[in-house]
């Protein structure tokens, strides 16, 4: 399987997740520039977290128009598996690749702490390893992590079992109080209707060994990579 982590001017999490699924998942995964055009030779796409491009204008809006992008696209409508973290979720929502859109945390502040995520649907390749109702204890850290959506949209998800992960408390529930950025109906990440292509904010290569508090994060690579198996 080769595995493409994109590597963006800014971006700070490309070697974490190189880390996770090298060390940890026993991958060989690759860094790619965001200046390649062709990325059809990768079988999973990784758009990491950091601050590409600076996050000037707004997170991930320049970063849509870096050459890589355009066979990022396509390999994504082609079926391939994407996954965008933190930033590259937001990245994927500047697109379109994904619905909504990541505004300023309703603190104003940067959040950077532990939360806990409930996986809502297992029928997707990146949770189905996992349980419904399963909470995970993952971390985040971010500025412009709010997820909103119109209720149009946020209704179209939650109707078609696109909403994959919900922050909620250690007992798996949707309180406004477990929520660390304001995210509308507590949402930490969604897919897209054909689920290949998935984002969430919290950083799941953040917490793949035991000495960094968390092995949890391991459930959604794994389930990636055999869902890539059952699926290719």
């Amino acid at each position: 399987m080769r595995i493409a982590i994109i590597q963006f001017p800014g971006s700070n999490c490309d070697w974490d997740c190189y880390h996770a699924l090298k060390d940890n998942l026993g991958q060989e995964p690759q860094i790619v520039w965001h200046k390649e055009t062709d990325l059809s030779g990768f079988d999973v796409l990784i758009l990491p977290g950091g601050f590409s491009y600076g996050d000037y204008l707004r997170s991930g809006a320049i970063a849509r128009f870096s050459p890589v992008m355009r066979s990022l696209v396509e390999q994504a409508n082609a079926g391939k598996l994407v996954i965008g973290i933190c930033n590259g979720f937001q990245i994927l929502c500047e697109i379109g690749l994904l619905p909504g859109v990541l505004i300023r945390n309703r603190s104003l502040h940067f959040v950077c702490k532990t939360v806990y995520v409930k996986i809502e649907s297992v029928n997707s390749p990146f949770t189905h390893l996992g349980q419904e109702g399963q909470v995970l204890r993952l971390p985040v850290a971010h500025g412009d992590g709010c997820y909103y959506a119109s209720e149009e949209v946020l209704h179209a998800l939650e109707t078609s079992d696109q909403v994959l992960l919900r922050y909620t408390s250690p007992g798996g529930e949707a309180l406004d109080a477990a929520n660390p950025n304001g995210s509308a109906s507590n949402i930490a990440g969604i897919c897209n209707r054909q689920r290949n292509i998935f984002g969430l904010m919290p950083h799941p290569e953040r917490a793949c060994e035991k000495r960094l508090g968390s092995t949890d994060g391991q459930l959604i690579f794994k389930s990636m990579l055999e869902g890539f198996c059952c699926t290719a």
